[in-house]
């Protein structure tokens, strides 16, 4: 029977692959994983501590990738940092990292372990894929040893990079992607070098990888998507929900149809750190997301996605972002126009005084155009558009113009801007546009409870982003976030 095995594992992997070619979709997963985590020290523990804590991890990931396999699944994401956490020093984070080489070397660590020295993390998450026939997308560290002759070699003799991994379901190493936008806390982490822009083929199509914070520039992410034409793009992240324009499900989904990409978004999951939000995105909306503040428990989500969603005909058409808005008049004044701040950029604000109507908001050379009707004015909420046209520079740097009709927090214009979660008000119909000086822009609607709205609204190629149908649940937030990545 052993003698028999390798055939059949070939004979496995073959009949996953006829069965992708054969069909114009596949089932994707991503798993929001509660991680474990290592007691804080300054001190690195030893090899052997590490490596347990990452096998108490590397267990769940292993059950939720089974579980994944069962249902279908061709490919499974799992969050940035998902097999140690985040809480290290430079010289604590050591004793986790391993050596991870070029994918060119054609190497399968399940059955090769020890060829480029121990890489039991690596073994171990190679065995996943090619004991379950599936692609394993994780999150692990790299370390490379330099010296004195590289200019740039930091004084303890190693780079340490926060990378990606991706593992064919024969447990082949395809892909590895080095961070290149590292969040500001990062510091047990080199920057690369170069941004490097990771793609890979499959037999359901071309698929790009990178991480978390990336996703606010343009190199690699934009260059993923715009010059590689990549189809999917996979996301490991641990990302920390800012309201009210950068919850994880609302941007992420945003940029799946912003960029005309599908998106696997796997999130880290811990509400003490507003850590909660993972999703499988495609152009015209989200497949399937979880948002879950109340339990402290991982969550598998199982989607099935076009594996070319540019050539699907429910993809939205490219879009020119200004044309609506430079083609008409303002439809008001700015005579009742204060300001507010949202996530420290100081918006210019009006207020949406009657039950419907048409109003437009501006700043600098950002005028943002909205047309509704409310299902009834409430005395108790207060509604605002607003529009930013500016450089955004607290936990980063990068150049923002925002069009957004959004809920205030109470019925003082003061608290304009500060998050919201719920609301009460219906709307009969938006339509939002803006006089955007970049292509760039990634349309968000967030209902009550942070509750996306798959299907409720679409983008016109003019740059309207409009309710399709009357919607179904009282609107938080409709905005258009727009990134001007050459004014950074």
């Amino acid at each position: 029977m052993l003698s028999s095995w390798p055939l059949l594992r070939a004979e496995i992997f073959a009949l996953v692959v006829l069965q992708a070619l054969a069909s114009d979709t596949f089932i994707a997963a991503v798993y929001e994983h509660a991680v474990i985590l290592p007691d804080p020290t300054e001190k690195p523990v030893s090899p052997d501590d590490a490596l347990a804590l990452m096998n108490k991890n590397m267990d769940v990931l292993e059950g939720a990738i089974k579980e994944a396999a069962q249902q279908g699944a061709h490919i499974i994401v799992t969050p940035e940092d998902g097999i140690y956490g985040w809480r290290f020093t430079r010289e604590s984070i050591y004793p986790y990292l391993e050596d991870i080489p070029d994918p060119v070397v054609n190497w399968i660590p399940c059955t090769d372990p020890s060829r480029f020295g121990p890489a039991p993390v690596q073994e171990r998450l190679s065995c996943m894929a090619r004991n379950n026939s599936i692609y394993v997308v994780a999150n692990i560290g790299d370390k490379k040893l330099c010296n004195s002759s590289d200019p740039g070699c930091p004084s303890d003799g190693r780079y340490q990079y926060n990378t990606d991994v991706v593992f064919d379901p024969e447990g082949k190493l395809v892909a590895r992607y080095h961070k290149y936008n590292l969040f500001m806390v990062e510091s047990q982490f080199n920057y690369p070098k170069e941004p490097e822009a990771v793609t890979f083929e499959t037999p359901f199509g071309k698929f790009g990888i990178f991480t978390c914070f990336d996703i606010l520039f343009y190199e690699p992410a934009i260059v993923l998507v715009s010059k590689m034409q990549v189809d999917t793009v996979l996301f490991p992240t641990a990302w920390m929900n800012v309201l009210p324009f950068l919850t994880a499900v609302e941007f992420h989904s945003a940029w799946a149809m912003g960029m005309r990409v599908n998106f696997l978004a796997a999130n880290t999951h811990k509400t003490s750190l507003a850590m909660t939000g993972s999703g499988i995105y495609a152009p015209d909306g989200a497949r399937t997301y979880s948002y879950n503040m109340k339990t402290e428990d991982g969550h598998l989500l199982v989607a099935e996605l076009d594996v070319h969603p540019r050539l699907s005909p429910a993809s939205p058409p490219a879009v020119n972002w200004s044309s609506y808005a430079l083609s008409v008049e303002r439809f008001s004044q700015n005579d009742h126009d204060f300001t507010g701040i949202i996530f420290h950029d100081k918006f210019t604000f009006t207020e949406l005084t009657k039950p419907g109507g048409n109003l437009t908001v501006c700043q600098k050379d950002l005028c943002c155009h909205l047309s509704y009707k409310m299902a009834g004015k409430r005395d108790d909420e207060v509604y605002v558009l607003g529009a930013f046209d500016g450089l955004h520079v607290v936990e980063g740097q990068y150049y923002l113009q925002i069009c957004t009709l959004l809920k205030c927090k109470g019925t003082d214009l003061d608290t304009c801007g500060q998050p919201v979660e719920v609301a009460q008000t219906k709307f009969e119909m938006f339509s939002l546009s803006g006089t955007f000086g970049t292509n760039y822009v990634f349309p968000e609607v967030l209902y009550s409870g942070v509750q996306l709205a798959p299907g409720e609204f679409e983008v016109l190629n003019d740059g309207r982003l409009i309710s399709k149908t009357k919607p179904t649940k009282p609107v938080v937030t409709v905005t258009l976030f727009g990134r001007w990545y050459e004014k950074d």
